[in-house]
């Protein structure tokens, strides 16, 4: 017997513990498979996992056509949903997590789903149609991220007309997750209509009034939960299980470069950036010398900015819309592909390192996936640590 309830998803009885979706390439096949080998939820994400694989990054290397970029990213994706099920060995479950705002969602979520991912996970922006692009995949679950009450009563009420429920919806909190966050502006980022207390009530008390009942999605809250403390405590007030992203990242089975994990070990938590992405969104990251520098000159990049398709300089046009290429005043003036990239491969003074707003557990060592979910489930702390 164990202090807390399963986590069902799919069909099956899991840890509820849920890895979150960092890319570009930082949750790939084996942190992934990893986490759903302890029986968690594993999340690989999406975009542009060519990085990973030395012969495509060859075939697309400064190649100007976007078709050729985009089957060398589902064949990337194929590979990593297959390691990771590989690793799996049946244990858990593998997750594949799509961003809404990168224009080739649509193909990106068929491809996982042919290649045996066992759910997709779907935010930055509202995945309304996400079940139509998995209606010949049934049994993969669906797992929308929102932020908020309101956000998940549009697009339940917009599926259930289609004859389809979330299996689970992660609830985000943009005050303290890294990466791209579920607020319309920066001003909005801690504001009390994102609170876990008063999300989690007003979801339960939508469920009931849609009637619901044991169907009802199960509730995943993410951002900011980084300690067995704060993991049992919304376990036990109304969340069905927990989603972290940056411990995870610094794990021993973490994908991305050490460099990568020891800029987000040595971060503190308190002193992170927060700006609006190229993509539109607001996000968190490290405040790195590159960053700094660049949100110095961030006016003035905006008050220059100009449309011009010249300006995706890798020609892949990897997001709907993208303030450089599009000269979205308002928007991030840099190639976000390009610099997520370099911070996987480790590349210090180049990359852009996401990173949520709370304090890893094992202070400044990496310890393993199993460590760290033994740590957040019953707070056993590895001895090194």
């Amino acid at each position: 017997m164990t202090w807390f309830k399963s986590l069902t998803l799919a069909g099956r009885e899991l840890l509820p513990i849920v890895q979150g979706g960092m890319g570009v390439g930082v949750s790939a096949h084996r942190l992934a498979g990893a986490v759903a080998s302890q029986n968690g939820v594993g999340t690989i994400a999406s975009v542009d996992l060519r990085h990973h694989h030395a012969d495509l990054v060859e075939k697309t290397d400064k190649c100007n056509d976007r078709d050729t970029i985009d089957t060398a990213n589902r064949e990337a994706l194929h590979r990593e949903v297959r390691a990771a099920l590989d690793t799996a060995q049946g244990r858990g479950l593998v997750a594949v997590n799509v961003m809404k705002a990168v224009r080739d969602h649509q193909a990106l979520v068929r491809q996982a789903c042919e290649s045996g991912a066992e759910a997709i996970v779907m935010g930055a922006g509202l995945p309304l149609d996400l079940p139509e692009m998995t209606a010949d995949f049934p049994k993969v679950a669906l797992v929308p991220i929102l932020s908020e009450a309101r956000g998940v009563a549009a697009v339940l009420k917009k599926w259930m007309k289609k004859g389809r429920l979330a299996d689970a919806v992660v609830i985000e909190h943009p005050g303290y997750a890294g990466g791209h966050l579920g607020a319309a502006r920066l001003d909005d980022l801690h504001s009390e209509r994102f609170d876990f207390k008063r999300v989690l009530a007003d979801c339960h008390a939508l469920f009931s009034e849609l009637q619901l009942g044991r169907d009802a999605p199960r509730l995943i809250v993410a951002g900011g939960v980084g300690s067995h403390e704060q993991v049992r405590h919304w376990l036990t007030n109304g969340a069905d299980g927990v989603q972290v992203g940056t411990a995870f990242a610094v794990t021993q089975e973490g994908d991305a470069h050490e460099n990568f994990k020891r800029v987000l070990i040595d971060a503190d938590p308190t002193q992170l950036a927060e700006f609006t992405s190229v993509a539109g969104l607001p996000a968190r990251a490290v405040a790195t010398p590159w960053l700094t520098r660049y949100l110095r000159q961030e006016g003035t990049l905006q008050a220059n900015t100009r449309a011009d398709p010249r300006r995706c300089s890798q020609r892949m046009d990897c997001l709907t819309q993208c303030g450089l290429r599009d000269g979205i005043a308002k928007f991030g003036q840099f190639c976000i592909d390009l610099k997520l990239a370099a911070a996987m491969r480790g590349e210090v003074s180049r990359g852009l390192f996401f990173r949520g707003a709370s304090k890893l557990p094992f202070g400044n060592a990496m310890r393993s996936v199993r460590e760290l979910m033994d740590y957040l489930l019953h707070g056993e702390m590895p001895a090194a640590a």
